[in-house]
């Protein structure tokens, strides 16, 4: 059955249907001019080992080609490009990087696929409706994993460039700006009245008046400006408040991301170390097998060497997962694999609760805030007290005099008038005025009695944190100087024994399993303790 050939005109009208919508699918809002950053599309790799074929996005948004991701930096209100850190340009042929290393086994040459290679790849591209287009590898793992660093240094780094930080400087900096409004005069007016036909205008004695001009400049009561810019100075320090409880939260979330990449890790290694100790029962097993014993030993050994390689994929997902949680923090949240030192530097736990609420008293941020926002409401209700005063407004005028021919008065001189003027308000309207004093009462009392609430919150959550810090500290003690050292001695004798065939393999999968645990909650142990004193340090505010 022959296919119908569309005719001419339909195709001639589907083209320009399609032009129609490209051209207005292209039309759109008109990018600010005077700030430009040019911005690779995304390149997501891929869950799998398996390559994927890549999409040409350069010809799709017709943006010039760029090799890498540059992530966006803000500074003073500017934006920039930050250095090349998200991702790096794709592999050439012949070099294998980190996330080839998990892929499959890469495309042969075409001289093993043979002549039919070349024909194989179109029919299945024509199969899958697509043109066959050259396949390019993406790497599945982001960027080389960033050298171990310390917890200070990554603090360091993200309260460099953490844009919320950043943004809540710039309102400090804008607050600023307000004083100098808030304790300047009004402006002044200026009018002119004046009369466009002659004959119509004002007269007077010293002639006709063609224009009259005025300046005039309102004055508030002494003091009013002088507590609006004290207003304008407490939200300084308010916003400020703000920077620091910005920087202590961003400070602890860094550490308790850190100490999750750093349990991670740990117990990364301790299932490395377990395998090893798996291994060694497996050839006792094996060799007591081979000497008459039950091959279930055996089956049992290799089991649990599957069950550690299960667990290893479980502790690598978390550790990316924290790596990412990391990495966001830093601004970095596609290319950096941030790495943590071996050793976990864990504080000593305070002892003396009066001590850390007497520091919260003088470094919290958030009372700190507070005690700035009761300041502020309190110069509120003191400038509503003044309203109950007059504002005057002082003026010139001007008159401009003509001692033309057309005048009536027989004396005109054509004298300029000159004249001063004072006014002022009349605050009648005493309910108003009230009102605005009761309203800035109740406002200052409402953060009076919020800032004994987050005082008491305080209070308690620093004495649930140093509860949880010292248990954490004795169940550590208890772990490393006790359990752990009594569960390798007692799986040294399980080992003998069953080499002795006194015990049987149940009982040394059991003692080795115990072990593992331990030691796996003693890693936790340390990171929950080193997360709580973090957690303590940001609910007290002291800068370290």
């Amino acid at each position: 059955m022959d296919r119908q050939i569309p005719q001419p005109t339909t195709k001639l009208a589907k083209r320009l249907l399609l032009a129609a919508l490209i051209a207005s699918s292209a039309s759109g809002c008109a990018s600010q001019r005077d700030v430009s950053v040019s911005m690779a599309p995304p390149q997501v790799a891929p869950t799998n080992s398996v390559a994927i074929r890549a999409v040409d996005w350069q010809q799709v948004l017709s943006e010039p080609e760029t090799g890498t991701i540059r992530p966006v930096g803000y500074n003073d209100g500017v934006v920039f490009a930050a250095p090349t850190l998200i991702a790096q340009a794709p592999a050439e042929a012949g070099e294998r990087s980190t996330g080839k290393a998990l892929q499959l086994d890469p495309p042969k040459e075409d001289g093993e696929l043979g002549d039919g290679s070349e024909g194989d790849k179109e029919a299945v591209g024509k199969e899958n409706g697509n043109e066959a287009a050259p396949e390019k590898k993406e790497a599945n793992s982001p960027s080389p994993s960033f050298p171990p660093a310390s917890v200070d240094y990554y603090i360091s780094t993200a309260l460099a460039r953490h844009p919320k930080l950043l943004a809540a400087r710039q309102r400090v900096a804008a607050a600023t700006y307000v004083i100098p409004q808030a304790k300047a005069l009004p402006d002044p007016t200026f009018n002119n009245t004046f009369w466009p036909i002659q004959d119509q205008a004002l007269e007077t004695a010293a002639g006709r008046v063609g224009h009259q001009m005025s300046v005039n400049q309102m004055v508030p009561f002494p003091k009013k400006l002088q507590t609006k810019a004290v207003i304008a100075s407490r939200e300084v320090q308010i916003a400020q408040a703000e920077v620091d409880l910005i920087a202590r939260e961003i400070t602890e979330s860094v550490r308790l991301a850190y100490y999750e990449v750093w349990f991670a890790g740990r117990a990364i290694a301790i299932i490395e170390e377990t395998k090893d100790l798996v291994a060694d029962l497996t050839d006792v097993a094996e060799a007591r097998y081979r000497s008459g014993g039950s091959q279930q030993d055996v089956l049992r050994a290799q089991l649990e060497t599957d069950r550690l390689d299960e667990q290893l994929i479980s502790l690598r997902k978390q550790k990316q997962i924290a790596q990412a949680d990391l990495a966001t923090l830093l601004q970095q949240p596609v290319g950096l694999v941030p790495e943590t030192t071996d050793r976990l530097d864990i504080a000593d736990t305070p002892q003396q609760i009066e001590s850390l609420i007497s520091l919260a008293e003088q470094c919290n941020p958030k009372l700190r805030g507070l005690a700035w926002e009761i300041q502020r409401d309190r110069e509120k209700q003191r400038l509503a007290c003044l309203q109950k005063y007059p504002d005057f407004t002082v003026g010139v005028n001007w008159g401009l005099i003509s001692d033309s021919s057309s005048v009536l008065s027989p004396v005109a001189n054509g004298h300029d008038n000159i004249s001063f003027n004072l006014g002022t308000t009349l605050p009648i309207w005493r309910d108003k005025i009230d009102a605005g004093i009761r309203e800035a009462s109740h406002r200052t009392s409402s953060t009076t009695r919020r800032l004994e609430a987050e005082r008491d919150e305080l209070y308690g959550k620093i004495r649930r944190l140093i509860a949880q810090a010292d248990a954490l500290s004795e169940q550590r003690d208890i772990y490393e100087d006790r359990i752990i050292p009594r569960t390798e001695d007692t799986l040294k004798l399980s080992i003998a024994d069953y080499r002795g065939k006194r015990t049987d393999f149940f009982t040394l999968i059991e003692t080795y399993r115990e072990l593992l645990m331990f030691e796996t909650q003693l890693a936790r142990i340390d990171a929950t303790l080193a997360g709580t004193i973090a957690q303590l340090d940001r609910t007290v505010g002291c800068p370290h």
